[in-house]
Formats: structure tokens, sequence, C-alpha cells
């Protein structure tokens, strides 16, 4: 892929780098030339000076034959415009940008623009952190409001069926390791003792899981 990434501070650096080790061609652009510093004498992207959101910076940077636009500068407003160029002037198929700003993630989203928010992120991390520390973490999607996670059968729940735990919409079990061999169950599969299970769940529905799993 052709990927052109708008801000060369520690996140866009880290993908620069990141991304160029996966094969893919990297350009990347920041208004600081000092900024390409960070990218160090191994880079081999192109690196473009230039203000993100300028069209004639963007075109130097070869966004019209780019397959991804990803804006991870420290301003919001800046990241939000330089993708709607990105994607209504010049088309690219996958936009995303960075925001700090959680409240304004819907109204960006709602443009069409793909948005991450590190602060909202962190915030629902640090509490599962906390809050939730039975069971282990595997992946989080968005900016942390679904997950995978894991945990083991309780013995009150041996003998039920995995339509027991199963709440549409909240929580789904998708895994059951049993001897040591995993599988995907149905709804009617039964636990079994020390049955492993790794379950898709709502993070606000996280409390209920474990009520549900009697954890805590």
């Amino acid at each position: 892929m052709y990927i052109v990434i708008m801000g060369c501070g520690r996140v866009g650096t880290r993908l620069a780098k990141v991304l160029t080790l996966d094969g893919h061609e990297i350009a990347i652009v920041d208004k600081d030339p000092t900024a390409f510093k960070r990218l160090g004498k191994t880079f081999k992207g192109q690196a473009v000076e230039g203000i993100g959101f300028d069209r004639d910076v963007l075109k130097k940077a070869g966004i019209e034959r780019a397959d991804a636009f990803i804006a991870v500068t420290n301003g919001d407003n800046h990241n939000v415009v330089g993708a709607l160029v990105a994607k209504n002037k010049f088309r690219v198929p996958k936009v995303v940008a960075r925001i700090y700003d959680p409240a304004r993630e819907k109204l960006y989203q709602h443009l069409g623009i793909q948005t991450i928010s590190s602060t909202a992120w962190a915030a629902n991390k640090i509490k599962n952190l906390i809050c939730h520390i039975e069971l282990i973490r595997h992946l989080s999607f968005g900016n942390g409001e679904v997950e995978i996670v894991e945990g083991e059968i309780s013995p009150q729940l041996v003998g039920r069926s995995v339509n027991d735990l199963n709440i549409p919409g909240e929580i789904t079990v998708i895994t059951i390791v049993r001897f040591g061999k995993a599988f995907i169950p149905t709804s009617g599969t039964v636990f079994q003792e020390k049955d492993g299970i790794q379950i898709v769940v709502e993070t606000a529905a996280l409390p209920k899981l474990k009520k549900m799993l009697h954890l805590g």
C-alpha cells in the first residue's frame, strides 16, 4: 500500500517505521523540517515539508495515488481538515484521523472520517485494568468500546450451555479451550469443568459478565 501520514511526532514516526517494515510505501508530511530527524537515517520513505492539509503539499507527497491517509498531528482541527481534504478532494479509500477530544468523535464520523481517540482509549483501558483484573484482555476495538477477554468457567457454570452466557449485542462466547484444544462453540455447547473461554463483550457489559462468571 502507498500511505500518506500527516504529522511526524511520536505517533507518526512510529507508524511510519512500523508500516515501512511491513513493506508499505510511506510519505510523511510535517510543517517542521526538524521533526523528520525522528525517522532516523534508515527510513526509506519520503519526507515532505509543509502543511498537511495543503493540496499542493499533499500532491507532492503522492496523495493522488495513496491507498490510505492517516492524520496524527497534535491538533484535532488540523487532523480533521487534512482527513476531509484526503477523503473528499483526492478520494483516498482509507482515511483515519487521531483526535484528542472524544466529544467530537460522532461529528467527525458523521462526516465519514474514521477516528481514533487516544484520550477515550486510554481512559477505558485504565478503568478496565483497575476494575476488571480477573479477566485477561486480548484485544480492544474502536476506542475500547468492545473487547475480547479470556476467563475460566466457574464451578457454578459447569453443565450449563453457552446460550446461558450469550446476550445479543453485549456478550458472545466465541471460543472454548478444552483439554488444550480450542473450538468454536454453538449456542447449545455445554460447559465442562476447567473450560477456558474467550468472549467478545461490550466494555459497558463487563460488570455484568463478571457477575455471570461469578468473579469478584
